[in-house]
């Protein structure tokens, strides 16, 4: 267990946790309202953490003045696509560092003892699971556990579904309608009674398939986070008797007539957990699903990749390339459904990845044994 130190009147100690896996701080200081921002900034750049002990509005003030002058140093477009996404990795990375050194101190019942402090203790339990005693965490983590709370009580309008999804802290939102909108359009395989979905995630896949009269739908995911919050959507939307929930692994037992997978876009390694969603090293699962497909496909079936352009157009993998994992596997496609994306950062003429962002497509393969 990695426990932060800090001298408050006596010496103290907590857990440290960080679900974005940043490492133990080497020191820490107590600060609270006194505390300037260009202090802070130097000091958290440094390496020294900031346990706040002030008003917690004031600590969401000097997060802010802090990002602030992080912002200054923030890359533009660079030479090639590649290069760009890799500045833009590294400043991303640094950013998570120095705001990640401002830390809050839950106490033994996930209470913040803040001045104006919310209760955050309902967010942290769905988050962290019951309390282990104190546990000291960046202010930047506590803040998506909170919004993850919201998200969580509010829902994600799917429009396929015409239901709201609703994710769990880790699990990546359907934000970007347009690939569920694929799976909702695409034509069935004839006869089609069973279905796999792969990496379910908040399990809307799975609950689009089964609105669409697919009678058997098997939805996986290696994360117990997202396994939990796929079997609470699909319970909600009253799928339950249609949709079984498994894994780890990314095939279950047993064929299909139909496979589905949206495996994570970009092939590149996840700084934690929580970027599942969108980073996956080399490709793993892109490559697991479609060298995994031909034996698990009952005569006549399909399986739907869904795939955006985006590593293709940032100079991460080539077309070519998924052409080849595709007749490697013993596939052939049927059929390419495309769509653009709808999101705000495709208008955002800021964001140093903007040009490849702009000119996306989001791919649906229909794929089949010749």
């Amino acid at each position: 267990m990695s426990t932060i130190r800090w001298i408050e009147a006596q010496a103290r100690s907590a857990r440290w946790h960080s679900e974005s896996g940043l490492p133990l701080p080497r020191r820490g200081v107590v600060a609270d309202d006194r505390m300037r921002a260009a202090v802070a900034y130097r000091l958290a750049c440094e390496g020294t953490a900031l346990l706040w002990r002030g008003d917690y509005y004031n600590a969401r003030q000097l997060l802010r003045a802090m990002d602030r002058r992080i912002g200054r140093a923030a890359p533009g477009a660079a030479g090639t696509p590649a290069e760009s996404f890799r500045l833009y990795r590294r400043f991303r990375a640094h950013r998570a560092r120095v705001l990640g050194k401002l830390l809050v101190l839950l106490e033994e019942d996930h209470t913040l003892a803040l001045r104006r402090a919310p209760d955050v203790s309902r967010a942290c339990v769905e988050a962290y699971g019951p309390s282990d005693g104190p546990v000291a965490v960046a202010l930047t983590e506590l803040l998506g556990v909170i919004s993850a709370r919201e998200w969580r009580e509010n829902g994600v309008h799917v429009p396929a579904l015409n239901a709201r999804i609703h994710p769990h802290y880790g699990v990546f939102a359907p934000t970007r309608s347009e690939y569920v909108d694929l799976v909702a359009r695409a034509p069935l395989p004839p006869g089609v009674r069973a279905a796999f979905d792969l990496g379910t995630g908040t399990g809307v896949l799975a609950a689009v398939l089964a609105r669409r009269g697919v009678r058997q739908v098997v939805a996986t995911d290696v994360s117990a986070r997202a396994r939990a919050c796929a079997w609470d959507n699909v319970r909600r939307l009253g799928f339950g008797g249609t949709v079984r929930v498994a894994g780890p692994g990314l095939y279950p037992e047993g064929r299909a007539h139909l496979v589905v997978c949206n495996p994570p876009w970009i092939p590149a390694r996840p700084a934690s957990d929580l970027d599942l969603g969108v980073y996956d090293a080399g490709g793993g699962m892109l490559h697991g699903f479609l060298d995994g497909l031909a034996g698990r496909l009952e005569p006549g079936g399909e399986g739907w990749l869904v795939l955006s352009d985006l590593a293709e157009r940032l100079g991460l993998r080539t077309r070519a390339e998924l052409l080849t994992a595709i007749e490697a596997a013993g596939l052939r496609i049927v059929d390419r459904l495309d769509t653009r994306p709808r999101h705000a950062r495709v208008r955002d003429r800021h964001d140093p990845l903007h040009a490849a962002r702009a000119a996306e497509v989001t791919s649906l393969w229909r794929l089949a044994v010749p």
